[in-house]
């Protein structure tokens, strides 16, 4: 994956929009897979907000017997402690930086960008979003970990320490443990990081009063 625009879906909920929301696919979806959610968050919202879901690139992925799908980055294993692709992770973020950077350029500044995403999507705007060096107006992470949670602490920038981050997982979650939601929020929490935490009765999805909080915190982190 290179640093080159990904292709992407984009919805803009109002003409001349002032506020970005690029959301990241979860493994083996696309950019469509959340387009659905954009109607119905949009009522919620006043002012014009574009809307950026790009498609991860395909590639072989070890979890899935090497099988080629859409994925930010490859993952061998579900074990939370397990070994991790740096390399593929550190390429995805240069991917999602260049689609902020984008945003820049047609007049959105940093401040006014929401990074979300579900699951390994999620896992990739938490990296991405605490590392970056401009502050973000949010974080939305669902269902996900935080990845190389080790260098978490000596690699996570001072811009967005005060970044507000929504964090939601399914108690019923049998594919990204609950466990490593709770995790995340813990070392994010003592990293002095404000997380609004989520938990819902569900399995590995997403749930109308997610997204109705979801809304709420757009309207609020992006004052619209």
């Amino acid at each position: 994956m290179s640093a080159q625009l990904l292709d992407a879906v984009q919805i803009e909920t109002g003409p001349h929009p002032g506020a970005a929301v690029i959301w990241l696919h979860g493994l083996g979806a696309d950019g469509h897979d959340f387009e659905p959610i954009v109607p119905e968050i949009a009522p919620r919202l006043d002012g014009g907000v574009r809307f950026i879901l790009p498609h991860a690139p395909v590639r072989p992925v070890t979890l899935n017997g090497s099988m080629p799908m859409r994925a930010w980055y490859d993952i061998a294993s579900l074990e939370r402690h397990g070994a991790q692709d740096e390399a593929g992770l550190h390429a995805a973020d240069a991917a999602v930086r260049a689609l902020i950077r984008r945003e820049n350029e047609r007049g959105i500044p940093t401040d006014r960008i929401v990074l979300a995403g579900f699951s390994q999507g999620g896992a990739l705007a938490l990296f991405t979003g605490t590392r970056y060096p401009e502050r973000l107006a949010g974080l939305i992470a669902l269902s996900c970990y935080l990845p190389l949670a080790g260098r978490f602490a000596s690699e996570r920038h001072s811009a967005n320490s005060a970044t507000a981050i929504f964090l939601a997982h399914g108690a019923y979650d049998s594919v990204v443990d609950p466990a490593f939601g709770r995790e995340t929020r813990a070392t994010l929490e003592a990293a002095g990081h404000v997380v609004e935490w989520h938990s819902y009765p569900m399995a590995h999805a997403v749930c109308d009063e997610e997204i109705v909080a979801i809304a709420a915190f757009l309207r609020r982190m992006l004052a619209v």
